[in-house]
């Protein structure tokens, strides 16, 4: 079924499309009927060769439309993606933050316990210094006492060996004096008396030389043992 629009109709149209460049659009271009006129015959051509470059570039529009549509719904997948890889690395990032806090925690704590520990063995090894200081200053506390004590007593002994011998030898001496002497006054024969009583007292005086250079002789070395000592 064809359309028959009347002069004034065609008119307004002509003018509208002449002034503003304004058609028809659409499918009703192909039911009008321009009813010989030459010039509605073109603007129906012109129109519907408009109508199809129009149609042309809304569905070029809406392909670009779609496809940006496309890349947009993609973009916005690989959009969440990324936020989800970025939101599990801050994640990740922070956990690890806390076990790195944990770590240097731990390490300061340990390091603390380690300086502490070198404190306390400083203070136990100048303790076992002092110790062994005193003990050896008690050692040598002892050791003097003893070499002192041994001394007296090697001392008191030799001592009394000395003033024992003495005394044998000055009873010897007085014994065979006397002796002699009575045997000058009772009119004896005194040769043998005589040469008796010089060897005994040379043997006598020999002996008591022979104890005090004893006597010195160790005084001597117990002197030179105490100076290499100190």
């Amino acid at each position: 079924m064809m359309i028959k629009i009347d002069k004034h109709t065609k008119s307004q149209l002509l003018e509208l499309y002449k002034t503003k460049k304004i058609s028809l659009e659409g499918n009703i271009l192909k039911v009008i009927d321009s009813d010989g006129d030459a010039d509605f015959d073109k603007y129906i051509q012109e129109s519907t060769e408009k109508d199809k470059d129009n149609r042309r570039k809304r569905l070029d529009v809406t392909r670009q439309v779609q496809s940006q549509n496309a890349d947009l719904t993609k973009w916005k997948k690989e959009n969440e993606r990324v936020n989800k890889q970025l939101t599990k690395a801050l994640e990740e990032a922070e956990e690890s933050n806390k076990a790195m806090l944990s770590a240097k925690q731990e390490a300061e704590t340990a390091l603390e316990e380690a300086q502490k520990a070198r404190v306390e063995a400083e203070n136990a090894r100048i303790e076992a210094e002092k110790a062994r200081q005193d003990a050896e200053k008690a050692k040598n506390s002892a050791v003097n006492d003893l070499e002192l004590m041994q001394k007296k007593t090697q001392f008191e002994l030799i001592g009394n060996i000395v003033r024992v011998a003495l005394w044998v030898i000055l009873g010897v001496g007085i014994t065979v004096t006397i002796v002699y002497v009575v045997s000058l006054f009772a009119g004896f024969n005194t040769d043998v008396v005589g040469s008796s009583w010089v060897n005994i007292m040379s043997i006598l005086l020999t002996n008591a030389f022979s104890i005090i250079g004893t006597l010195m002789g160790m005084k001597t070395a117990t002197d030179n043992k105490e100076q290499q000592k100190s």
